[in-house]
């Protein structure tokens, strides 16, 4: 997943921050000492982690408004007439010290949280909502922008320049600033409650999470997990000062790794309930009230902004453009994946029952009996696999030599960078010619403290007009080993770092002169197409057999056990994209509301509602996400945005089906994508940019093919 970043003329907080009313921060600047009142002398102005401390980063946070804020005022007062040069040039430029404070503070905020900045959070973003306001709604402002829009055509502008203006443009309408004074005062209203909503949800899920954590004070209910992973639950125990017991801890799925494996089947239950469950308890965490809250603010706006509802607000500068096209492209995939489903069952259900066991299936024994099924059919298990993924073998032999092989891009490990944990791994990034092309982090093992998922985001954005590089992090939640041993990985989570690399390609190409244009900074439902397209070099025979080495021999994993893994690639499509399809349309519901509606009083009724309309409420195939733990949606920026995920799977699928027309992984074929997707940020609009690297719009026969949706021809 790509963190969601403001658009917010230059300025990039890692949090998708809703705009708000509440007056601008007042206090005492910060002083020069202040590790972001200059510049960062390190390595492409990479964060100095070693200097700042959490009460650093408030009075950064209001001297950079206060910064910017006058930057705005000096050139909406400018006497001279409107030019792009000194009015959209001179706003790409304003904000730079908000900018560095909010890219480090929303990268740590999320990754290594405290209470120190959870209480700096919740005081900041709607205070960085008002300062959106302040500029999106300065009617100065917004008469200076739309002269230069009114006459783009007779400026002689670069395409760049003039993608910029377009964008200038829409983004102010989109935030208000064709609203009467009246209706700017009930939107700042609005925007203050959302964004404050919004920080609470994600801290109380945080905590929900940390809580739901699974404890089992009998190792004997641990049956079938293995000895590393039975140790690293009571390491999670002693951390927690529960000496004796052991901790399975959440992932931010309703789905846990651990129930492949468990053989108890209550120990099951237990856990796949704690998961459901875990912010819907009736207690300080319980996240259904912000919820109903949210959706019905969110309604509110998009009415008072002309649209029938959120998704449609929400979509208008997304590649799918509108709420029907969405229902459309989600509709197509539904009957054929409704039919995977129900094949699966059956032969889940058929291993039950030869197992001995006398239970119908339910969803916390899928995942367990479908391994067995994966196994039967190929003779495949995660624990044959996981020996040969141990995690540097999958970054540098990997995923690293996969970049190589395909842009000619080099890694070296540096040590002299600060970082904002101890586990935290620094690596410059060597471009073809030597050149370095900019700094990479990865943070990959689990923490108490932070965000569940795994995601990229930018501490430095790419612009030729500020004359930065990219500096760039991973982030994921693999689980911590115990000490002494290797952090060996399920084939998922070789496959989720190639992916959140992706995203990392996306902003280290990135080579944009205006950083509201640069990178990653794109539509949602263009944004996981780098990354889920990255996905398919895992298993491309010439990078597997580099990096898949069993860790204590060395030996490469055998020709036998990749066969079969190729082979069980379409098992388990039934389950993978039915829970994603439930929890897309899910997140749809919510958000085509009318403002009219009435509010919604009973979620989980609402929920069920939604799933049973779409026809998404497939048998023992729970939505990924329920509504209560919906993080995408209500705090990461993704609203009405969660089908982009399967919508990039189109893309991704039908740009690999490219490369396998065309040599598959050539130097050739990478800079061709390089050149034409990777590099090109938000300087073109979508669908041309995809025609003009393939020659033809998208298809969804590619998808279907892909994950074994399309019935055998006869």
């Amino acid at each position: 997943m790509y963190r969601i970043r403001t658009l917010c003329l230059g300025t990039a907080a890692t949090l998708a921050l809703a705009l708000s009313s509440m007056p601008l921060a007042e206090g005492a600047p910060a002083p020069a000492a202040n590790p972001f009142a200059a510049p960062s002398t390190l390595p492409l102005h990479a964060p100095p982690f070693d200097r700042i401390k959490d009460s650093d980063y408030e009075p950064a946070f209001i001297e950079g408004m206060k910064q910017q804020i006058a930057e705005m005022d000096k050139i909406a007062s400018n006497p001279a007439a409107p030019t792009f040069d000194n009015t959209i040039v001179e706003m790409e430029k304003s904000g730079r010290m908000l900018d560095r404070v909010s890219e480090a503070f929303f990268g740590v905020a999320q990754a290594n949280t405290d209470e120190a900045l959870q209480k700096i959070q919740a005081e900041v973003a709607p205070k960085l909502a008002a300062h959106q306001d302040a500029i999106f709604l300065n009617p100065k402002l917004f008469a200076r922008v739309k002269a230069i829009y009114d006459q783009r055509d007779k400026l002689h502008l670069d395409p760049e320049a003039l993608q910029l203006v377009k964008v200038y443009y829409m983004q102010f309408v989109h935030s208000g600033a064709n609203l009467s004074d009246a209706d700017k005062v009930k939107l700042r209203a609005i925007n203050k409650e959302d964004s404050t909503l919004e920080t609470s949800f994600q801290q109380k899920l945080l905590a929900a999470t940390k809580a739901g954590a699974l404890v089992v004070d009998n190792k004997a209910d641990l049956a079938g997990l293995s000895d590393e992973e039975i140790a690293a639950a009571a390491q999670a125990a002693k951390g927690r000062k529960l000496d004796g017991k052991y901790v399975i801890a959440l992932q931010n799925t309703t789905q846990q790794p651990t129930l492949v494996s468990l053989s108890d089947r209550a120990t099951r239950e237990k856990l796949f309930n704690d998961s459901w469950t875990r912010a819907e308890k009736g207690d300080a965490n319980d996240t259904r009230g912000i919820i109903t809250k949210l959706a019905n603010l969110r309604a509110q706006k998009a009415q008072l902004l002309g649209y029938p509802n959120y998704a449609a607000y929400a979509l208008y500068d997304q590649m799918a453009k509108t709420p029907q096209a969405v229902e459309n492209f989600l509709g197509q995939l539904v009957p054929p994946t409704a039919d995977k489903i129900a094949d699966e069952a059956k032969l889940i259900q058929a291993a039950i029952d030869k197992d001995g066991k006398h239970f119908d299936l339910k969803p916390w024994d899928w995942a367990r009996y479908s391994e067995k099924v994966r196994k039967a059919q190929y003779d495949l298990d995660e624990s044959q696999l996981k020996p040969y993924f141990e995690l540097n073998k999958v970054l540098k032999d990997g995923v690293f030599y996969a970049a190589n092989q395909l842009y000619g891009i080099t890694f070296k490990e540096r040590h002299d960078i600060p970082v904002y944990q101890p586990d935290v791994r620094v690596f410059d990034v060597f471009d073809k010619d030597g050149s370095q092309l900019g700094l990479i982090y990865f943070d990959y093992f689990k923490r108490d403290n932070k965000s569940g998922g795994a995601w990229m985001s930018n501490f430095v954005g790419q612009s030729k007009l500020l004359g930065t590089k990219p500096v760039v992090y991973n982030v994921a939640n693999f689980t911590t080993p115990a000490p002494g041993h290797p952090a060996l990985l399920s084939f998922d989570d070789a496959t989720t770092m190639f992916h959140e690399f992706g995203h990392a390609l996306h902003g280290l190409f990135a080579n944009q002169t205006y950083p509201t244009l640069s990178g990653t900074n794109v539509a949602r439902d263009f944004v996981e197409f780098p990354s889920q397209f990255n996905e398919h070099w895992a298993l491309y025979p010439d990078v597997l057999k580099h990096y898949a080495v069993n860790y204590k021999t060395g030996a490469p994993i055998p020709q036998a056990l990749v066969d079969r893994i190729k082979k069980s690639q379409t098992w388990g499509q039934g389950y993978e994209l039915g829970e994603l399809l439930a929890a897309s349309q899910l997140d749809m519901q919510w958000h085509m509301m009318p403002a009219g509606a009435p509010k919604v009083a009973d979620v989980d009724k609402f929920e069920a509602e939604a799933l049973a309309n779409t026809h998404t409420n497939f048998p023992n195939v729970p939505t990924r996400y329920r509504s209560s733990y919906f993080a995408h949606i209500w705090s990461n920026g993704y609203a009405a945005g969660y089908y982009a995920y399967q919508w990039t799977v189109m893309l991704d699928d039908d740009a690999y089906s490219w490369f396998t027309q065309h040599g598959g992984m050539t130097r050739a074929n990478g800079q061709r994508f390089r050149d034409m997707i990777l590099s090109k940020g938000h300087t073109e609009d979508y669908g041309p940019m995809f025609r003009n690297f393939y020659g033809k719009d998208p298809d969804i026969g590619p998808m279907l093919e892909h994950r074994g949706l399309t019935k055998p021809k006869s």
